[in-house]
């Protein structure tokens, strides 16, 4: 006879109480993410002897290359570049964290979106050996504006800026830091992005990354590893109604009776959920009472979002994957709305093509019935456009087959969020 299992009335809350960061490095390629990780980990002690007696060696007596910690695939190797994204993990006294190498080759964006759709902060680098420092405004690079503005569209809520080779500058750093400084305060104000830090630093030498620099007296403020250990950890919003998206129908063990319990399982979007709980089901519009709520295989008082937990409905309503959890008041699901689209695809988003969109896990068949502008990342003011090209940001309309759920995603990531996927080839 196989175990039961174990049951009570437990709190799910505690554990959102413990997260680790997520944050992601962007900027431009060259600007020095893969060696600043490589410090971070370095300097935090989170490499193991092995792969420090493993670099010393491919040095051959030079100075280690401390990005060769993230660069994993053999093409990035012989290259000297980041294609995928490489996750690391490192913790100091303070809090865990995760990281993520997002590649700087504008061919590669759609890795960095991939990375940042998920994180808490994004640190984006600055090579100050890139910018003409002679102007009287400083001019930054494309690549860094992009990431910036990526970043801020997918609503990471934390932007660092760390302003790295200043080691490269042999005199006048403080004034050159100041000068971009204050060009990326005018870019951040700009476009409405709420910056925590700018931070200078030197990933090669160590400097301001987890210690303090010796050599830049006039910068009294915190190291880059400071400003993250600072960070807030996003946390999904625990106000409004009810939302979770079906990922999981489970049929449990009867009860010799013949009664066999269906658990849907879900990650809560927003809102909590306890049984006594009235909800509906979309897109079929049926209602049921929450009878349990289980999470990791105990049952439950209730869950809050962020968490995983399974739903026990009474009566036992027609439920798959792909469907919707949500109060009977919710709002109606569209079949039309407006998006901001990232396009990552070197087909060229048109009017009137045909598209598979993703929300949630739900595929349906869409189109796009509009576009009305194109974001122009130097004056970052929208402009006419019918097609948005590979790596352009756009505002459009879609029109989808069945009706969905969406929400604004500065208000929730996971109701507010679309993938869309060219039928023909695929590609995302």
């Amino acid at each position: 006879m196989s175990a039961q299992p174990e049951t009570g009335h437990l709190d799910c809350s505690e554990e959102l109480a413990h997260k680790a960061l997520r944050f992601l490095t962007a900027g431009s390629v060259d600007d020095g993410k893969s060696t600043l990780i490589g410090r971070l980990l370095f300097d935090s002690r989170a490499i193991l002897a092995d792969q420090i007696d493993a670099l010393e060696k491919r040095a051959a007596g030079a100075p280690v290359d401390l990005s060769l910690l993230t660069d994993g695939l053999e093409a990035e190797r012989e290259q000297g570049i980041t294609i995928d994204v490489a996750y690391r993990y490192f913790a100091t006294k303070r809090r865990k964290f995760i990281i993520a190498d997002a590649p700087g080759h504008e061919q590669y964006t759609r890795n960095m979106v991939t990375a940042a759709a998920g994180s808490d902060a994004a640190v984006v680098l600055v090579d100050i050996t890139k910018l003409d420092l002679t102007q009287d405004a400083v001019t930054l690079l494309p690549q860094t504006r992009r990431h910036s503005l990526l970043a801020h569209l997918l609503r990471v809520p934390s932007i660092v800026f760390a302003v790295n080779k200043l080691d490269a500058i042999e005199v006048g750093t403080q004034a050159a830091f100041e000068a971009v400084s204050r060009a990326l305060h005018a870019f951040a104000d700009q476009a409405r992005i709420s910056v925590r830090g700018i931070v200078p630093v030197s990933a090669l030498r160590g400097d301001n990354v987890a210690t303090p620099s010796a050599n830049w007296p006039w910068y009294a403020g915190p190291t880059l590893l400071q400003v993250l250990e600072s960070l807030p950890v996003t946390d999904e919003r625990h106000d409004g109604s009810l939302l979770i998206p079906v990922q999981y129908v489970a049929r449990e063990h009867g009860d010799g009776a013949g009664h066999l319990p269906r658990v849907l399982w879900g990650r809560i979007a927003h809102g909590s959920v306890k049984a006594g709980d009235r909800v509906q089901i979309l897109p079929s519009g049926e209602t049921a009472i929450v009878a349990e709520v289980r999470h990791a295989g105990s049952t439950v008082a209730g869950c809050e979002a962020g968490q995983s937990a399974g739903v026990v409905l009474d009566p036992q309503v027609d439920v798959s994957r792909r469907d919707w959890i949500t109060p009977p008041e919710a709002a109606d699901p569209v079949q039309e709305f407006n998006a901001t689209l990232a396009w990552l695809d070197t087909e060229p988003a048109i009017v009137g093509r045909k598209y598979w969109v993703r929300h949630g896990h739900r595929w349906v068949q869409a189109r796009i019935t509009g576009i009305q502008s194109r974001l122009d990342i130097h004056t970052l003011q929208g402009i006419a456009a019918h097609q948005l090209g590979v790596n352009e940001i756009g505002r459009v309309t879609i029109q989808t087959q069945a009706p969905l759920p969406v929400e604004a995603y500065e208000a929730n990531r996971v109701g507010g969020a679309l993938i869309v996927v060219d039928p023909a080839s695929n590609r995302t």
